[in-house]
């Protein structure tokens, strides 16, 4: 994953861009969980890369990891066992898990690195859900115009469902579905807004693949 240097140092900055914006927040938690419900019932899964906790939390998710420590340690009081490690070198065990969640692939060194763990730690059938702002869409276009000055996007790396579902396939899974939410800019968000299958009219899309 990208340095963790911002997110030490600023993690109450990122607390509060959930409570400035928690319409946002909700909506991208509905298109998660509505992916997730496609699931069967008590089946274990982590989240890669999961921040203080914010998704992991809503959606159930007991464990995963994260490289910032100061992040980890909020995601800890929220009750989530955390280990600290990166996407590209997963601290398990092979055809481990039902599930993999990734919400922060625009912060990966190596995105097929990422998906090539994620393939390995997953069971057999297991499922691959990735949720990521759309390089075509109006919030990423507006987190890349800012550039230098936002904290946490200045050095992210948008990418198109296209691209997504490209890697995807490289990597051996299979069967890729699509949702999307986010439709509109950002401060243009005041409800939680319902979900759409497919891709290109929202800015957060959840992508959703299979292990072959």
């Amino acid at each position: 994953m990208a340095t963790t240097k911002v997110f030490d140092r600023h993690v109450i900055d990122y607390e509060k861009w959930y409570e400035d914006y928690p319409e946002v927040y909700q909506s991208e938690i509905l298109a998660l969980r509505e992916q997730l419900e496609k699931l069967p019932e008590n089946i274990q899964g982590i989240e890669v890369g999961l921040g203080t906790g914010r998704f992991a939390g809503p959606l159930g998710i007991k464990e995963g990891i994260e490289p910032s420590e100061t992040m980890a340690a909020v995601a800890r009081d929220r009750g989530i066992e955390v280990m600290k490690a990166v996407g590209e070198r997963l601290p398990y065990g092979d055809l481990q898990f039902d599930f993999v969640l990734y919400v922060t692939i625009c912060y990966l060194q190596s995105v097929k690195a990422s998906l090539k763990e994620a393939y390995r730690v997953l069971k057999k059938g297991g499922a691959l859900i990735l949720g990521f702002l759309d390089k075509n869409a109006p919030i990423a276009k507006e987190y890349k115009e800012r550039g230098s000055h936002s904290k946490f996007f200045a050095n992210a790396q948008f990418y198109t469902p296209e691209y997504v579902e490209k890697l995807l396939g490289q990597s051996g899974f299979r069967k890729v579905e699509f949702n999307q939410t986010l439709f509109g800019k950002l401060k243009e968000i005041n409800q939680v807004q319902t979900t759409k299958d497919g891709f290109g009219e929202g800015s957060f899309v959840v992508a959703t693949a299979w292990k072959r």
